[in-house]
């Protein structure tokens, strides 16, 4: 027998090995349960897709919505894990749902997968390991365990050995979302003899027929080693050399309208990633090859980045669509598949059509140059820019006036048309706002704010520099391009616009006007009107080319916009709940007024009146009839709060909830008690954007006015001066409730922010430690504006 201590050495070291091989023998049976706890989610049916006319390939990302047909390949890098044995279960589990549900769609899926060769090894490691232990065991003796060295496992043993078992596990994962699959291995004479090529393609066909998904893989049990060169011969031949050439010639073999291929890289690169250049290209097109440099291959696999390119490139000639995207990043992993189909702007789109204009990335750029050129120019010359804009509104009305028709004709009727609709007053109106803005453009960038002498011959300012580059995003008001262009060359920032493709021909000539008059001091460049395809998602997640973002519009699409931004700040609010409080003190005439204005002006505005709160005392006044007569007058439909209808025998529709901005001719009326519950209800239920009180009493106004955090807190006026050209500021780019930076109506002070300028003469900080020589002297030193043009800027 085995003396007990060779024993306990043998069990000690087979322990983990058993414990190993018992994990992946329970995998069988656990998967279903896991799966269905962690992975299954309910799958709709819809309306299946349409097959795209074969034979060209979608010309946009959006287009991607209408693939019918999609091969997904998993390269090695998606499919095993970091240590190369054996596959990444959860990354894999969350691709499988994804294929599952586009499957439960009505699109017709396929898999190129990788992984058997890792799954295999794993195996067979593990039965290496067993058999060396034991037999080890039962030759040592009392000697101790010797290390073992495992052999170089050969590819062809372990794809050999891994093949059932993976196939296994997907059929266990596609299971649970009742989506039936079939294993198809492959080889290059599967493609090069004709008549085994009609076979492969008839089994497949009449596979994706009966709703099943083929998981395709290369026969690498049998394969031989790819020879050099031999892959990507030409439009009509490719050899099977690794996955992407297999993926590339079945996608065009069958006809795909989409190649998705997932590997660990985030997509093509125009240099290897990692580099300090490298920039991720969005769309490639087959004219820009040459230009890509090529870095190593992926930790595993045969392939690398310029055979996904080349098999990309062999795909998009034979008519199927590729995009090329990270299948590893766990933060993307879950719908990576789902958003390339939903047209998102994931990995590298490739496409034969290139657009006329450059790309958003492109411009982005362009407008950060421009707008550093912009930052340093002479405060007048600035100031000129915007004088020529305004003059430039009165002088090409006609031209402006002729496209916002076009805009309004194709809008037809309905509440667009007053937001879209421009007028000869109201251009003369934004070119008075465009000369207040002008004079501002004199004292804003490189102002200083604060002076300090830290010590001897070491002084410190503090002065404002442009953000950097901004994006506006704005729905149909043409009038906010010239406004927040104006505002953006003042403070010395690029500008980013997107507008709402209702008002598309007067933003264009607009955005031409603009660039005109920036073209006087050579910053034409400095603003820019995407006017591509580009989803207001995707553009929120250039955080490493954008500033920050403004938008301006309704509140649905603020909020939309702040939940895409990726690391990019938000400027803004997203509701508009704005309260009148009518006191129990208050005149009658102002109230009546204020109400009205605040209400009927223009009941869209973000700062309408959208709450009205009332003094217990009021009910008892002639004051509530004559109010409640104007509101019916104005044709204003009235929502009962719960405590207004309990003093109503017969009360409007009560308010479906106390936070509810309207937006329209329609309000909330409320009761409370004192001036007191009147500011505890805001904060309660207002969004801290514009709230009024109307009251005689200075007392309770200025309690209102201190207690009340809102962005804006107005007495005895309306709430629509809330307005950044009602404060003097020339114009808004929009108004913000959050609590840092700006706040209220943001305009010139808002689109700038601070840098520290230290003077010194050799100052080091050892020259201040306790052996040191010098002493900090913190001295405050007023405050000297530099000579206009002298300025430092960012």
């Amino acid at each position: 027998s085995l003396p007990q201590r060779c024993v306990m050495s043998a069990q000690a070291f087979l322990l983990p090995v058993i414990v190993a091989q018992s994990y992946f023998k329970v995998i069988k049976h656990s998967l279903p349960q896991v799966m269905s706890k962690l992975y299954l989610r309910p799958l709709h049916l819809h309306t299946a897709p349409q097959r795209s006319a074969h034979g060209s390939s979608f010309a946009h990302r959006g287009e991607l919505r209408q693939a019918k047909r999609i091969v997904v390949k998993l390269g090695s890098a998606v499919v095993t894990r970091g240590d190369e044995c054996g596959l990444a279960l959860g990354r894999l589990a969350s691709i499988v749902e994804q294929v599952a549900m586009l499957q439960n769609q009505g699109r017709e899926m396929m898999i190129v997968t990788s992984g058997a060769v890792a799954f295999g090894k794993q195996r067979l490691r593990h039965e290496i390991l067993l058999s060396q232990s034991v037999r080890q065991a039962l030759h040592s003796g009392h000697n101790q365990l010797k290390d073992m060295s495992l052999p170089v496992l050969e590819a062809r043993a372990c794809a050999a050995a891994g093949q059932s078992g993976l196939m296994a596990l997907y059929e266990a994962m596609f299971t649970q979302y009742s989506t039936c699959t079939a294993q198809v291995l492959v080889t290059n004479l599967d493609f090069h003899d004709d008549q085994k090529r009609q076979n492969l393609n008839s089994t497949l066909q009449e596979l994706l027929r009966m709703n099943i998904v083929p998981i395709i893989n290369t026969n690498d049990a049998v394969v031989p080693p790819p020879e050099p060169n031999s892959d990507l011969q030409g439009v009509n031949v490719i050899s099977i050399k690794d996955n992407d050439s297999l993926a590339a010639r079945l996608a065009v073999e069958m006809k795909a309208d989409l190649l998705i291929a997932l590997s660990d890289v985030e997509g093509l690169y125009n240099s290897p990633p990692g580099t300090d250049d490298a920039k991720l290209i969005d769309i490639f097109y087959p004219g820009d090859q040459q230009s890509i440099i090529y870095g190593t291959k992926s930790r595993v696999g045969i392939g690398g980045m310029e055979a996904k390119v080349k098999a990309a490139m062999w795909a998009l000639q034979g008519g199927t669509s590729v995009v090329i995207a990270n299948g590893t990043h766990p933060k993307v992993t879950g719908h990576v598949i789902t958003d390339i189909v939903e047209g998102k702007k994931v990995g590298t789109f490739f496409s034969e059509i290139k657009p006329a204009g450059p790309t958003v990335e492109h411009q982005t750029e362009m407008a950060r140059t421009s707008g550093r050129t912009l930052a340093s120019l002479h405060p007048d010359q600035r100031s000129e820019i915007i004088c020529h804009l305004a003059e430039l509104l009165t002088d090409k009305k006609k031209e402006i006036l002729t496209a916002n028709k076009m805009d309004m004709d194709l809008a037809g009727r309905g509440g667009i048309l007053r937001r879209l609709s421009l007028s000869p007053s109201k251009l003369s109106s934004l070119a008075i706002g465009l000369r207040q803005i002008a004079v501002a453009a004199q004292d804003s960038v490189g102002r200083v704010l604060r002076r300090t002498r830290v010590a001897h011959n070491l002084e410190l300012e503090q002065i404002t520099v442009p953000i950097g580059v901004l994006l506006v995003i704005f729905e149909a008001r043409p009038d906010c391009l010239p406004q927040v262009s104006a505002l953006a060359i003042a403070s010395g920032n690029a500008l980013l616009l997107k507008g709402g493709k209702e008002a598309a021909n007067t933003n264009r000539v607009l955005h031409q006007l603009t660039q005109e008059a920036l073209s006087l001091h050579g910053v034409r460049e400095a603003v820019q009107l995407v006017s591509t395809r580009e989803e207001v998602e995707d553009l929120c997640r250039l955080d490493k080319m954008i500033d920050l973002i403004i938008p301006r519009g309704s509140s649905q699409l603020v909020r939309n916009i702040q939940r895409a931004a990726k690391g990019i700040p938000v400027l803004g609010h997203s509701e508009g709940i704005c309260h009148v409080y009518v006191d129990g003190e208050a005149s009658v005439d102002k109230v009546i007024k204020i109400v009205r204005d605040s209400k009927c002006d223009y009941p869209a505005a973000c700062n309408a009146m959208e709450s009205l709160l009332i003094h217990r005392d009021v009910l008892r006044m002639p004051l509530f009839d004559q109010i409640i007569d104007m509101l019916r007058t104005e044709q204003v439909k009235i929502h009962a709060g719960p405590r207004f209808a309990s003093y109503l025998t017969f009360s409007p529709s009560e308010a479906k909830s106390l936070r509810t901005e309207y937006g329209d001719l329609e309000c909330c009326i409320e009761v409370v008690d004192s001036m007191q519950e009147a500011v505890d209800h805001i904060h309660k239920y207002g969004s801290s954007h514009t709230d009024v009180i109307i009251t005689e009493n200075e007392d309770t106004a200025e309690q209102f006015l201190q207690q009340l955090d809102s962005a804006c807190v107005f007495w005895n006026a309306s709430s629509r001066f809330a307005d950044g050209y009602r404060f003097g500021l020339g114009a808004e780019v929009g108004i913000s409730t959050a609590r840092i930076h700006a706040r209220g109506p943001v305009g010139l002070e808002g689109l700038l922010t601070t840098k520290w300028v230290l003077r010194g003469d050799g100052h080091t900080a050892a020259d201040f430690s306790e052996q040191g020589t010098m002493k900090y002297l913190h001295e405050n030193l007023p405050i000297v504006q530099p000579l206009v043009g002298q300025r430092d800027s960012n």
